[in-house]
């Protein structure tokens, strides 16, 4: 029996990198996934992809597509992984973007990209999956993604680090309201993840001005990663299967940091 057996877990932003490594480290031990991601056909590999591993482990896998910024299409992500597993326990915000600007130069559609994704994306999902969990009055377990950059500013990520401050704060208000319906609210806050994300990261700094050659932004942010390397995302699933697991159970409200020590907070 894993950590997470016959738990039933949505993860968006699930086509790759830090979602799919979630979705997988899940299934890994026993949980049914559904994997959801605005990308059709990616998506739609990765769910495939993980068929063995879900069976070898006991568990069940399906995937969906969605745009977090809809409502509709999170209820409906949520109906079908409902109609697969039967139930709702887990739901994992994830999905998010960034798209690099020098701070004078964000303009409104920059700001308004950034933050509809990654705050109201966020808060959509929250509330749909607790609408879920509390009519199934099984309590439930939700968990976002922030950052590091939720917690300090950076000149060339301004509107990104502000929708990672505005998640840590959905974590907050949302612990406290649904608390009641013994639905917990927690997250973690990555540092620098080697993943595809970051890799898009890079080439936006260079094309702002703000690195000079490819991989100097990522050796720049973590040089003062006091474990002396930048993450992969299998050093973030310990604590993703953690908070989805019973183990977390009397936590709620708090925010994980998993940066290998750049944020000391």
């Amino acid at each position: 029996m894993g950590r997470v057996s016959g738990r039933s877990c949505i993860v968006t932003g699930a086509a790759r990198g830090i979602g799919r490594a979630i979705g997988e480290a899940l299934l890994d031990e026993g949980a049914d996934v559904c994997f959801a991601d605005i990308n059709a056909e990616k998506i739609a590999a990765v769910a495939q992809d993980n068929r063995e591993r879900a069976q070898r482990n006991g568990g069940r896998v399906t995937h969906a597509v969605v745009d977090v910024t809809k409502r509709e299409q999170v209820r409906a992500m949520i109906a079908h992984a409902v109609s697969v597993f039967g139930k709702l326990d887990v739901k994992f915000n994830n999905a998010g973007v960034n798209r690099p600007m020098n701070f004078l130069d964000v303009t409104e559609e920059n700001w308004n990209f950034i933050m509809s994704v990654n705050g109201l994306g966020c808060l959509i999902g929250m509330q749909e999956a607790a609408r879920q969990m509390i009519s199934q009055k099984t309590g439930g377990k939700i968990i976002n993604t922030t950052s590091i950059a939720g917690r300090q500013g950076f000149d060339n990520v301004a509107p990104y680090c502000a929708s990672k401050a505005g998640v840590i704060s959905l974590i907050q208000s949302g612990a406290r309201d649904l608390a009641k319906h013994n639905i917990t609210v927690t997250g973690f806050a990555p540092g620098v993840v080697a993943t595809e994300m970051w890799e898009q990261v890079d080439r936006d700094l260079m094309e702002i001005g703000a690195a000079e050659k490819p991989g100097q932004a990522m050796a720049e942010f973590s040089a003062d990663i006091l474990r002396g390397k930048v993450a992969r995302p299998d050093d973030i699933t310990g604590t993703t299967t953690f908070l989805a697991s019973p183990d977390s159970d009397y936590m709620t409200g708090q925010v994980v940091m998993i940066d290998g020590g750049m944020t000391l907070v």
